[in-house]
C-alpha cells in the first residue's frame, strides 16, 4: 500500500507541475524524482565523501565524484560547444567573493551534514537536522543573493571557459584534473594506511574493496545531469531555487524588492513574480525532495533519531552560512563544483580547492559539536 501511495504521490506531482508549468517543468519534475532517489538510494553525498577522506582516507567518495564530473563533462562539453545559445554551461568569473564564499561553504556544510542537494534529500528522507537547515539556507540565500553584486565589485579577475580552446582541448583538461584528484586521493590512502597498526590495517583490509553505490550512483547522476541540460538548457541547479523560496517568503510577509541589487533587477525579479512552478530550478529541487522520501520510505518507516539541542542549533548556524557564502561564489557543490567542472569554467576548480580547505576546518568544528 506504501509503495502504491508513493507512486501515486510522483505521478500525481509530475502531472500538478506539467499542468502548472507545462510539459517541460513537469519533465523537470521527473528529473527531480530521479535525482532524489539516486542520492538517497545510493548515499551519494559529496559532504560525505569529503569528510570520509578527510577522517579516515578513504577515498572512494572523491573517487566517484571525480567520475561523475568526467562522465558529464565527456557528453555536455560537446553538446555545448555545438549548440551555441540553446545550450548553456556554469562560466562565473574567479573573484574575491568566489574564494571567499567557496571556504565559509566548505566549512558550514561539514556542520550542517550536507551541502544544498544533500540538505534536500536528507530532509525528504526526513532526517531532523536538515529541518533545522532548510530554512535558515534559504534565508541565507536570499540575503546572500541581494549582496551578491555587492561582492563581485570587490573585484578579481574576468572567467576563464576552457572551452574557447575547443571541447575536445576542454576534455582533456578536464579529464587530466580529475584523474590528477583521483591519484592523489588514492596515494594519501596509501600513505596513511603505512601509518596504521598491523590490525589496523587487516581491519582495512576484510572491508569490501569498492562500495558499489557510490559508482552506481556516479554514473547515473550523470545520466539525469545531461538529460537536465538537454531539457533545461542550462546545468542542474540547486542554490537558486531556495534562495527563490526564501525571497517569496519575505514577499509573501511585506518585504518589497523594489530597488534590491538582485531580486529587483530582471531576470530575477521576474521569477519572483512568477508562480514557483515556472522556477526551473524550483521544481526540480521539489521533485528531488519527492525522490528522496520515496525511496526512504519504499521500504517501511525510516529510523529517525532527533540530534542534541546543540547539534540543531549548530546546523541552523551552518545552513545560514552555507545560504550566504553559496551567492558569494556562485553556487554549491553542484551549481559550482559540478556545473563548473563539467562546464570547463575554471571557477569550478577554484571552489573546489577552497571549499576542500574549508571543510578541513569544518570536520574539527563538527567533531567538537558532536561531542
Amino acid at each position: 500500500m506504501m509503495r502504491f501511495a508513493l507512486v501515486a504521490g510522483g505521478l500525481a506531482l509530475v502531472l500538478a507541475v506539467t499542468l502548472g508549468g507545462g510539459l517541460r517543468q513537469g519533465l523537470l519534475a521527473l528529473l527531480g524524482i530521479g535525482f532524489g532517489a539516486v542520492l538517497q538510494g545510493a548515499r551519494f553525498g559529496f559532504t560525505t565523501g569529503w569528510r570520509n577522506y578527510i577522517e579516515n582516507r578513504d577515498p572512494q567518495g572523491l573517487w566517484a565524484q571525480m567520475l561523475l564530473l568526467v562522465l558529464a563533462a565527456a557528453i555536455s562539453l560537446p553538446l555545448i560547444a555545438n549548440n551555441a545559445g540553446e545550450l548553456v554551461g556554469a562560466v562565473a568569473p574567479l573573484t574575491i567573493s568566489l574564494v571567499l564564499g567557496a571556504f565559509l561553504f566548505g566549512a558550514a556544510m561539514q556542520l550542517a551534514d550536507g551541502c544544498g542537494s544533500g540538505t534536500l534529500y536528507k530532509a525528504g528522507a526526513g532526517a531532523p537536522i536538515s529541518f533545522a537547515v532548510l530554512p535558515t539556507f534559504a534565508i541565507g540565500s536570499f540575503v546572500g543573493a541581494s549582496h551578491q553584486p555587492g561582492w563581485i565589485a570587490l573585484g578579481g579577475l574576468p572567467p576563464v571557459d576552457l572551452l574557447q580552446f575547443g571541447w575536445p582541448a576542454a576534455l582533456a583538461i578536464t579529464v587530466a584534473g580529475c584523474g590528477l584528484v583521483a591519484w592523489l586521493a588514492a596515494r594519501g590512502a596509501k600513505k596513511h594506511r603505512a601509518t596504521l597498526a598491523p590490525a589496523q590495517v587487516a581491519a582495512q583490509l576484510a572491508k569490501p574493496g569498492w562500495a558499489k553505490r557510490w559508482w552506481i550512483g556516479a554514473i547515473l547522476l550523470a545520466i539525469l545531469y545531461v538529460l537536465h541540460l538537454v531539457i533545461a538548457g542550462q546545468p542542474w541547479g540547486i542554490v537558486y531555487g531556495i534562495g527563490l523560496w526564501g525571497a517569496k517568503a519575505a514577499t509573501a510577509v511585506g518585504w518589497s524588492p523594489f530597488g534590491d541589487a538582485f531580486w529587483g533587477m530582471a531576470p530575477h525579479a521576474d521569477r519572483l513574480a512568477a508562480p514557483i512552478l515556472a522556477d526551473v530550478t524550483s521544481v526540480t529541487n521539489i521533485g528531488l525532495i519527492f525522490g528522496a522520501l520515496a525511496v526512504s520510505r519504499w521500504n517501511g518507516p525510516a529510523d529517525i533519531r532527533i540530534p542534541s539541542a546543540k547539534r540543531l542549533l549548530a546546523g541552523a548556524a551552518a545552513g545560514l552560512v552555507m545560504g550566504y557564502s553559496s551567492r558569494m561564489a556562485f553556487g554549491c557543490n553542484v551549481g559550482a563544483f559540478l556545473d563548473g567542472i563539467a562546464s570547463a569554467s575554471v571557477h569550478g576548480w577554484v571552489w573546489f580547492a577552497l571549499a576542500f580547505a574549508g571543510s578541513l576546518v569544518g570536520v574539527r568544528l563538527r567533531q567538537r559539536v558532536s561531542a
